[in-house]
This record gives structure tokens, sequence and C-alpha cells, in this order.
């Protein structure tokens, strides 16, 4: 497949629309309830104006950073997504391939068509993300695994005791094809029911809602990879978690997939910045689509993003790719939006002021 030329995100998402099935483009694009959350997500970026600094030397600069042990080439990692071959043959491996080509960390999602071992094979710096389930042998298992493959980071997403009502996929009784499935779990996602998600009541079996702060130690006690958690938005649980001595925090609604309603992970970041006062990294996912929008983010206090459904449409539009060339874009993008506020690297980006509309 040729490479494709994209001047912006949209232009991949627009390309990702005419290839997907239906059904599969509203289980990739959709959100929970009414959707409010997922279009206030996008809407809390559009309210951030940053103000630049001028009159300073930006001929050399520096968008990497560290990230759990890690250089990346931007304050960005790719989120982890569920099922990523069930838009493209490419899949987890062809996202995997694309991140180390553009030195991103990729998170390696616990809900794979690939095992985790085929994924990480495709080089550069991982992580691996986990659901709290019911079997702890499974979740035991994957931590082993994980440090196997030379995992960086554990990312444990704590805001799905149980799955968000995704009105769309309910209404397209929405299942997986006979070749992607839950390859590292195990579990049937693929009887369709009119009426109903088969992925839906996939989480609802195998998945534990009694995940507690003090589960947190099982956790530890198993593996010696630092913890991140992913989905809290509270001030209060940000400062717990860094008591409790996580290592990394994700400010997240889950792209608008959990709780319809919830506040815009933007709009919760500052809080939660200062609650963590530097004791741990904070990084930022759901509504992130621009280079601008990273710088954003940074100047709001974040470490870095995660990029969520812009890889997915890339990789829905061209594969492999199609992800790079929308990795290459946000890179473009970032650059020049760095440069263009007067910042020579990401530090110079978090000192920077803004205003909200």
């Amino acid at each position: 497949m040729t490479a494709p030329t994209f001047h912006s995100v949209a232009d991949a998402e627009r390309l990702a629309a005419e290839r997907l099935a239906p059904d599969v483009r509203d289980f990739v694009s959709g959100g929970a309830g009414d959707e409010v959350t997922l279009a206030a997500n996008r809407a809390a970026f559009d309210r951030v104006s940053v103000v630049p600094r001028s009159l300073v030397d930006v001929s050399g600069h520096d968008t990497g950073r560290e990230l759990f042990g890690a250089w990346s080439s931007m304050p960005l990692a790719i989120a982890p997504m569920a099922y990523q071959r069930l838009v493209h043959p490419d899949g987890e491996s062809g996202v995997a391939r694309a991140a180390a080509a553009a030195g991103v960390p990729n998170v390696l999602c616990m809900l794979s068509a690939e095992p985790i071992e085929d994924v990480a094979a495709a080089g550069g710096p991982h992580w691996l993300q986990l659901y709290w389930l019911k079997d702890r042998q499974v979740v035991a298992d994957l931590l082993r695994r994980a440090e196997g493959v030379g995992c960086r980071a554990v990312v444990l997403t704590v805001d799905v005791p149980l799955m968000g009502r995704r009105v769309r996929d309910l209404r397209n009784g929405f299942a997986l094809p006979p070749d992607v499935r839950p390859v590292n779990i195990g579990g049937d996602v693929g009887e369709r029911r009119a009426g109903d998600s088969a992925v839906a009541r996939h989480t609802s079996a195998v998945f534990d809602p009694s995940l507690k702060w003090r589960d947190l130690d099982w956790i530890r006690e198993r593996t010696r990879l630092p913890l991140v958690l992913k989905g809290i938005l509270h001030p209060e649980d940000a400062r717990r978690a860094v008591e409790s001595g996580v290592d990394g925090l994700v400010v997240s609604n889950h792209g608008g997939r959990q709780l319809d309603g919830a506040v815009p992970s933007l709009d919760a970041l500052p809080d939660v910045v200062d609650a963590v006062g530097g004791r741990c990294r904070v990084l930022l996912d759901s509504g992130v689509r621009t280079g601008v929008d990273v710088l954003r983010a940074l100047a709001l206090g974040a470490d870095a993003v995660l990029l969520g459904r812009p890889v997915l449409w890339g990789l829905a539009a061209a594969g492999r790719q199609g992800v790079a060339a929308v990795l290459d874009v946000i890179r473009q993008e970032f650059e020049t939006a760095l440069r263009l506020a007067g910042c020579r690297d990401v530090e110079d980006a978090r000192r920077l002021r803004t205003v909200r509309a």
C-alpha cells in the first residue's frame, strides 16, 4: 500500500470512515450515553489558548523527554486500545512498529488480538496495560510476561469496574469477527445479539468491579515495574495515589467511553497536577487530536499525553504506514507549535501561561 499523505489527523479520520464497516466505525469513534463527555473532551481543548513567549532563540530545540526510563522523541505514548486488528490486518504489531520507528512508547493493551510477546517483538519501548480481573492468576501471569518482554511500566486502568453504556454498540448488536479475540485472557466476544454488546458481556464476565486501593499492594508484590494508574480525575484520588507510592497517573475519562457527564480530562488536569505536587509523572488522554493539543496539555502541567483514536484512524486508513503518517503529522504540528510558542524544549512548554475562554 502506498504511504498516505495526511496534512492533519482529520484527513486520517475521513479516510478511516470510508474504509471501516459502520458498526466498527461506531465502536472506534463512539462514546457512552449521549456522548456528552466525548464532545466535551474536544471542546475543553478548544477553550484553552496558550500565551506565547517572544524573542526566544528557537533555532535549537528538543521535542523529546524521558518517560519511565526510556527516551521518547515526543512527550507522547500510544494509548492502550482494544482489538486493533479489528480495523486493519496490521493490527497491534503494525501500531507497535510505527511507534518504534517514531521513537515513542507503545502501551500494550491487555485486550489485544495478538499476544503481547508478538507485539513487543516489534521493538521500541513498551508498557503493559491491565484491567483488574476476577481471575487473579491471569493478572499475575500477565505481569510475569510483561517483565519477560521488557515492559518498562504497568498501566492499571482503574475506571472500568463495568463498561459504560455505549449506545451505538447496543444499537448495532456489536460483536467481534472470528479472527479477533482477546488472546491474552481468553473469552468469547463473537456472539452477536440484537440490542446487546458482546464486548460489554465479556467485560461483565471477566472484570472484577471490587478493585480497591489495597489491591495495589497485590500488584506491587508481583512486579518490580513502575506502576501507573489510568483513569484518575479527582485530586483527592491523585493525592492518595501518590501517597500509596504509584509512579505515574493518567488523567483520563476513557475517551468519553465510561461515565457520560464526567469532567473533561483537560479540565481535571490542573487540579490533579497541583495535588501531585511533582511527586510522580502525570499524563493525560481523551481528546488529543493535534500537536497543538500536546502543547496545551503540557502548558497545563502534563508531563506527556497518550494518543488514542487518531492512531486507530491511521491504522484503518492505511495500516502501519497510516499510523506512521499520523504520528508524523503530530510531530510536525508539535514541533512547530513548540517553537512558535517561544519554547526550546518540553520543560519550557510546561512553564507557558494559558487563558481559558
